[in-house]
């Protein structure tokens, strides 16, 4: 494990912060870097590019940082609070500091760790009733959404199926077996071809949104009604998508939590709120797509210089079992 960054290192410090927290605590996925900081969390994004992202610079950080608080603030209103500065004081970095930024967070109130979805399902604390909530907010949400013509259609799936193969052939051995990878690689182009009306259909009735795109259990937290947060900002084409998709996103993650009661509760309940019927059959194909994202995503953080290696092999766990449970919807004829 490398060593982190000059800025991160000095924003572990409570006195880099107004109203210093008692304890500072760093998360990071692979696009950023999280403080928890008591009552307030802050999250800038890291200096990458992966051709899918680009947050290169400080200007498109900065741009990234404003699109997260607008689109988030559609599903998790009262949590995103603002973009805020890091700047250089006297020698000193200092959140939401005065003068010339040289950093960029995203500021939100702390939701709990305990009221996640993904930290409720292994202590059986999620209820049918509270899929059908989130199944309602969703459905509300999508009516409401941006209809879109440009992105979400066959040409799209297409697009961003390949690019998952291309992405992930290195690691095949690893964290996906050659035969895993040809059987999802070989369901998906058969599958493609055989309902390439349907996705036309869809694009053509109205069903593909400007959705949340990211919609797995660590993304809902029930605290003060529902919370839905961390959508996607960085690429509008993985956000822009098939509503079946949105739904086989959390359909899919609640099947790999061992739930499947839940998972079928929660479409039942979106069918009956939004009357799309038609999403059942796209559904086993999206939930295979949806678990094989998870699985590149996790895989990708093995390749991170800042992660360290205990953490590196669970998720390597992770990442084997979400290819494997996508092998699994391959099946499901």
């Amino acid at each position: 494990m490398s060593e982190l960054p000059e800025l991160v290192t000095a924003l572990l410090d409570p006195k880099a912060y107004p109203n210093p927290p008692q304890k500072v605590s760093l998360m990071q996925t692979q696009m950023s870097y999280v403080f928890l900081a008591d009552d307030y969390v802050y999250k800038t994004k890291k200096p990458v590019n992966f051709g899918f992202l680009d947050y290169s610079t400080l200007d498109k950080r900065l741009f990234y940082c404003k699109k997260e608080v607008e689109l988030n603030r559609r599903l998790c209103p009262d949590a995103y609070l603002g973009v805020v500065p890091i700047t250089s004081q006297q020698g000193n970095i200092v959140m939401e500091g005065q003068g010339e930024a040289i950093e960029y967070a995203v500021k939100m109130r702390y939701l709990p760790q305990e009221a996640m979805m993904n930290v409720l399902l292994p202590e059986n604390k999620v209820t049918p009733e509270m899929l059908t909530a989130v199944a309602v907010k969703l459905a509300e949400f999508h009516r409401k959404a941006e209809t879109i013509t440009k992105f979400g259609g066959l040409d799209t799936v297409i697009q961003n199926t390949e690019e998952n193969f291309s992405q992930t052939e290195p690691y095949t051995g690893n964290t996906l077996t050659p035969e895993t990878f040809n059987n999802i690689r070989d369901y998906t182009h058969r599958f493609l071809d055989e309902n390439a009306d349907l996705f036309h259909k869809r694009v053509a009735n109205g069903m593909v949104k400007d959705c949340h795109g990211d919609l797995h259990a660590a993304h809902v937290c029930f605290h003060n009604g529902i919370s839905i947060y961390d959508c996607i900002d960085f690429n509008d084409r993985f956000r822009q998508c098939d509503i079946a998709s949105e739904i086989a996103f959390l359909a899919m993650d609640l099947d790999h939590y061992g739930r499947a009661d839940l998972s079928r509760q929660f479409v039942d309940a979106y069918v009956t709120q939004s009357q799309d019927k038609e999403l059942l059959q796209l559904l086993d194909f999206y939930k295979c797509y949806r678990a094989y994202v998870r699985g590149k995503v996790e895989g990708f953080k093995l390749f991170d210089p800042y992660i360290s290696t205990e953490e590196k092999a669970r998720v390597a766990t992770i990442a084997k079992d979400y290819f494997l449970l996508a092998e699994s919807y391959t099946k499901s004829d």
